[in-house]
């Protein structure tokens, strides 16, 4: 498949793209389509997006732009790669890749769609059958993200789920109330409930991980440790970071492995004002990079894994 210019995915209409990956708008006002951020934790919609400038902006970060602007910060990719993500993107009911217009039926059917109540059924994530990891893309994109496959398949499932009457096949993270983490190298979302995954491994200390990729590379990066690792708390979610604390609290020591971004280093110095003795920022190790997984996946493509590997976490 011909890969689009910069020029061709920015004019994707960002409402309906957005709308694929499983984000809706909370409320309507003519052309401004208000969400809750789709690139961080938040309770009230302050992510805006003129449909009539096909433009963004983020008012609790201060950042906006243009498709390509946000695919490149939502994916954590380079703008190269999100072009290859947007052309092997197969349109669904609500996203498609004709140019955005301003003409009048088309304003009419986006006021519609935006209109339909959240709790239709064709908008909400259906989790259909999960089973072993065999698909050959979702094995693929665990070797693109430097995961051997016989760590993904211990905490791991294939799942294949429903959204706009398009079924979909990814990698499925569960957390504890049976909901999961949803991954393939052109989705992220997650289906409902929203919760913490916990792995017990009765150590006296936990590491904190905010997605699941970060702790798959912890537990690639000291596969070869014969003592059991510390505890793993992956919150999923930034936002459970305050609401896990008194679970952080009954251990000795709490390892943080966030994300370098804004938000991750935010929530890191939150929790070291809590008790500095306590809770340790690692999130040095990677330094450089934006999370651990990052950080991995660098030193697999730059051949110089074997010598740094011998460094554990």
């Amino acid at each position: 498949m011909k890969k689009l210019m910069c020029t061709e995915a920015k004019q994707i209409d960002m409402v309906e793209y957005l709308a694929s990956l499983g984000h809706h708008p909370q409320k309507v006002r003519n052309q401004d389509y208000w969400y809750l951020s789709p690139l961080r934790e938040e309770t009230v919609a302050s992510f805006k997006v003129n449909r009539r400038l096909n433009v963004w902006f983020d008012q609790g970060t201060g950042k906006g732009g243009d498709l390509i602007d946000f695919g490149t910060l939502y994916f954590n990719c380079s703008v190269s790669d999100l072009l290859q993500r947007l052309s092997q993107y197969h349109p669904g009911p609500a996203f498609s890749f004709h140019p955005h217009s301003g003409s009048g039926d088309r304003r009419q059917s986006a006021a519609s769609f935006a209109g339909e109540k959240k709790d239709t059924p064709d908008n909400k994530i259906v989790v259909l059958d999960t089973r072993p990891l065999a698909e050959q893309s979702l094995l693929n994109y665990l070797q693109k993200r430097s995961i051997p496959l016989e760590i993904a398949t211990r905490f791991c499932r294939e799942v294949d789920f429903l959204l706009y009457g398009k079924q979909h096949t990814v990698i499925g993270f569960q957390n504890k109330a049976g909901g999961y983490e949803l991954r393939n190298e052109y989705f992220k979302g997650s289906s409902s409930p929203k919760d913490i995954t916990f792995i017990d491994n009765r150590t006296e200390q936990v590491a904190v991980f905010e997605g699941f990729f970060s702790f798959l590379s912890l537990q690639t990066i000291n596969s070869n440790k014969q003592a059991p690792l510390s505890n793993c708390l992956v919150l999923n979610s930034l936002s459970f970071l305050e609401k896990c604390r008194p679970l952080m609290e009954q251990y000795k020591q709490v390892h943080l492995i966030l994300d370098r971004d804004n938000a991750g280093r935010n929530r890191t110095r939150l929790a070291l004002e809590w008790d500095a003795s306590k809770y340790i920022d690692r999130s040095d190790f990677y330094h450089g990079h934006k999370d651990l997984n990052d950080w991995l996946v660098h030193l697999y493509h730059s051949q110089s894994i074997g010598p740094r590997m011998g460094k554990r976490l």
